[in-house]
């Protein structure tokens, strides 16, 4: 995914552990989006539904604040505990869009691979002992390809 996705809106989830990491530099833009989720409140734990100990599927999402002037959106979930471990990254969503229902994607948008090595959502999925990890997800407007606006959530998942 492009560098510029960490700018949107983070979820910081916590569960345990995955492996792959890499550092991604991106440009501040201004935190106006709200992002929020039906399914947690800010800073509490994500329900196992969300996660590798449920059924995995991926999280209900809500939004405001989208400038007038996005052209598109991008939305990504990072482990904050294993940098760079991508759950999650959907491009090409419609800048008219609310949300997220919990398992969809809306038809035009493109799921990237995540490294669990498959296109799509992976949820949290903890190392048996491992302490909690943080997970951002993070809502991006763009308008071309620069990042106009970022909003960020913030959730927690404990070991299993």
């Amino acid at each position: 995914m492009r560098a510029s996705l960490a700018l949107a809106c983070a979820v910081a989830l916590v569960p345990a552990g995955c492996g792959v990491s890499y550092t991604t530099s991106t440009p501040s833009a201004p935190a106006t989006i709200r992002l929020s989720s039906p399914a947690f409140a800010a800073g509490a734990e994500i329900p196992p539904r969300y996660t590798c100990d449920g059924a995995d599927i991926s999280l209900p999402l809500r939004w405001s604040g989208v400038p007038a002037g996005a052209t598109s959106l991008e939305l990504t979930m990072l482990d904050r505990d294993a940098p760079g471990f991508t759950h999650w990254s959907v491009t090409g969503l419609s800048p008219r869009l609310t949300g997220l229902s919990a398992g969809q994607v809306p038809p035009g948008a493109v799921q990237a691979p995540n490294d669990f090595g498959y296109n799509g959502y992976g949820g949290p999925c903890p190392n048996t002992g491992d302490k909690p990890h943080h997970y951002d997800l993070t809502l991006t407007a763009l308008a071309g390809r620069s990042p106009l606006a970022v909003g960020i959530l913030t959730g927690l998942y404990g070991s299993h």
